[in-house]
């Protein structure tokens, strides 16, 4: 069996001409005069271009591989039996009575209205354009939003002066959208890469704008390099060269002006610097943050190899951080060279099994536990509820960025049609304006009135999927029993596989509950 699909796939709009080579993904018969339908072919054409999903800029893409062990290998456990969190009553132990909010933090504690929050929305244009949305909408589902990496370097309207920002309009943009909605609940997190630490990002943040929280970033789930976006001009491409970012193909050469200018290529890539961890110098990292008036620091941390996990637990419990966010492969994000999304990394049901080992053996020598997200392609309620119980009781939100972003997208998509009076079918059986068919307007527009017209219908789509699951969520854990997400735990799992139990340390089915049946039987 193979978990991997090579060489056509719908994220590089490439295909086979003929039955493909199970291995190599090459079309079993290659044929003289085929004009290149797959990714080799049209990677002879191309050439780098091809390392990405396409469109560029315009999608997010999740991994496509087919790991060995995930989140459908596990299901979840109901009982007919008592309540936890409430009176075990008929009346009372009801599933909207179910308490899903949860909260983050350290010294001080953040509350989340719903144990879900975005994924970090940096410099592409995707994540720009769709900001407004998805930032009213965490504010209003009262719960986190993150503002990912290099925004203020690549805000074609920010002031740096001696190498370290001044002023950002987008970064201003950014927060203020989310200050606006705010209700209490949540909160906005700022990240810093490399460049952002170099440029003063957290000095300007808090200081200028009054950002609460600041992300350490180590890395994401979906590649192991640093973030990039593409450049639709030469000048755009000489001036972020300038700003001293990694951009290829070199748009000072002389020999790649005149290919730009001949339309040779259309577009020149912008790449992220790698992050060095080193101990003493992230303790470093974090008291100076703290010292700059955070009150959250936070680290967000990808899939990588098991050791560097381990580091990131240590790091996390001796810094005392307020959160550790750890993203696992098979996630999704619009920009990641497409087969390194595939085949880099731990992936996310592994990662946290891993996560949830270090913690315990750190809990068990009394060692300082932060707060704990998971991330990596979880997208509906019966996921956030695997992903808060296999590492239970340490994790304490799930970061959904592709989900998020996807529900914002659709939103904004259906407003704008609504707008134009050109409804798709499928959406027109519903009705013909924002409160018929989105089913979470009408409370919306009960609890703030007047200024409902303001909320951009991606918010609204992104406030109606959170709905959704949290909804959903609560109808699971009533199941289990379980009336409030801190009584959530391990043994509310069983494995469907021997491999899935012995990869997680899950029960698998048949040996589940086996002690308490011997009582009963016996």
């Amino acid at each position: 069996m193979s978990f991997s699909k090579l060489n056509a796939s719908s994220a590089t709009l490439t295909r086979n001409r003929v039955e493909p080579s199970p291995f190599s993904g090459i079309c079993v018969t290659c044929l003289d005069g085929c004009p290149g339908f797959c990714e080799v072919g049209k990677s002879a054409l191309r050439g780098r271009e091809m390392l990405y999903p396409q469109p560029f800029g315009k999608i997010t893409a999740g991994a496509q591989k087919d790991y060995p062990v995930d989140f459908s290998h596990f299901n979840i456990q109901g009982t007919c039996v008592g309540a936890v969190g409430v009176e075990a009553d008929p009346d009372e132990a009801v599933f909207p009575a179910v308490d899903v909010s949860t909260e983050v933090g350290a010294q001080s504690k953040m509350k989340l209205n719903v144990p879900c929050f975005t994924g970090a929305l940096g410099s592409t244009d995707i994540a720009r354009i769709h900001w407004d949305a998805m930032a009213i909408g965490a504010a209003i589902c009262g719960t986190i939003v993150v503002a990912g990496e290099n925004i203020c370097a690549m805000d074609p309207q920010s002031e740096i002066k001696n190498g370290r920002v001044v002023r950002s309009p987008e970064l201003e943009r950014r927060i203020r959208s989310f200050k606006d909605w705010y209700t209490g609940s949540g909160g906005v997190i700022v990240q810093l890469n490399v460049e952002d630490t170099r440029l003063g990002v957290a000095e300007y943040a808090i200081e200028k704008l009054g950002v609460e929280a600041i992300e350490l970033k180590w890395g994401q789930g979906a590649k192991n390099i640093g973030g990039e976006v593409k450049l639709p001009s030469l000048e755009r491409a000489q001036e972020l060269k300038k700003k001293g970012y990694i951009v290829l193909p070199d748009p000072e050469d002389p020999v790649v002006q005149t290919a730009f200018q001949g339309k040779d290529f259309k577009e020149f890539e912008r790449h992220s610097r790698l992050g060095m961890v080193e101990e003493e110098g992230f303790y470093q990292e974090v008291e100076r943050v703290r010292a700059l008036g955070a009150k959250y620091v936070t680290l967000k941390t990808g899939s990588y190899r098991p050791v560097d996990l381990a580091r990131a637990v240590k790091f996390a419990s001796n810094a005392q951080i307020d959160m550790l966010t750890v993203d696992g492969s098979g996630g999704g994000t619009g920009m990641s060279p497409w087969r390194m999304m595939n085949e880099w990394g731990v992936p996310t049901v592994y990662l946290e099994c891993l996560l949830y080992n270090y913690l315990k053996r750190l809990e068990q020598k009394g060692a300082f536990i932060p707060s704990c997200a998971i991330a990596g392609g979880i997208s509906l309620e019966d996921q956030v509820f695997k992903a808060l119980t296999l590492a239970a009781p340490y994790i304490k939100t799930v970061c959904m960025g592709r989900a998020t972003m996807t529900a914002a997208m659709v939103g904004n998509t259906i407003g704008q049609s609504i707008q134009k009076g050109k409804i798709p079918p499928e959406v027109k059986k519903y009705g013909d304006d924002i409160e018929q068919v989105f089913a979470g307007a009408a409370r919306l527009k009960d609890r703030y009135g007047k200024d409902f017209s303001r909320i951009p219908a991606g918010a609204i789509g992104m406030y109606t999927f959170y709905e959704r699951l949290t909804t959903g969520l609560q109808q699971f854990m009533a199941g289990a029993r379980k009336f409030s997400l801190r009584y959530l735990s391990r043994d509310d799992l069983f494995a469907l596989t021997r491999e899935a139990a012995e990869v997680s340390g899950i029960p698998y089915v048949m040996d589940a509950d086996r002690d308490e049946v011997d009582q009963i039987l016996n």
